[in-house]
């Protein structure tokens, strides 16, 4: 089951966050606990937990899974120079 969940952010989800200049990544899937990698603009969005909730509500409307998410923020390596 953890292919159909990876599988399905790939294909569906990242590609509509992509579209508006983020990026998310499939991290790991541990029972109902679903850790996924935000970058480019996820980042630094201010409102990404209505993007967690959307992600969460997509899952379970196509697959059928309850799931809770951990949004882990990769901020840009250039954010870090000063």
């Amino acid at each position: 089951m953890k292919e159909t969940v990876k599988d399905y952010i790939e294909a569906v989800l990242s590609p509509r966050i992509q579209a508006d200049g983020g990026w998310v990544e499939f991290v790991s899937l541990e029972g109902e606990n679903l850790t996924l990698l935000f970058r480019g603009e996820c980042s630094k969005c201010l409102i990404l937990d209505r993007c967690v909730s959307w992600i969460a509500q997509k899952i379970r409307e196509d697959l059928g899974r309850d799931v809770r998410i951990t949004a882990v923020r990769k901020k840009p390596f250039f954010w870090d120079r000063a």
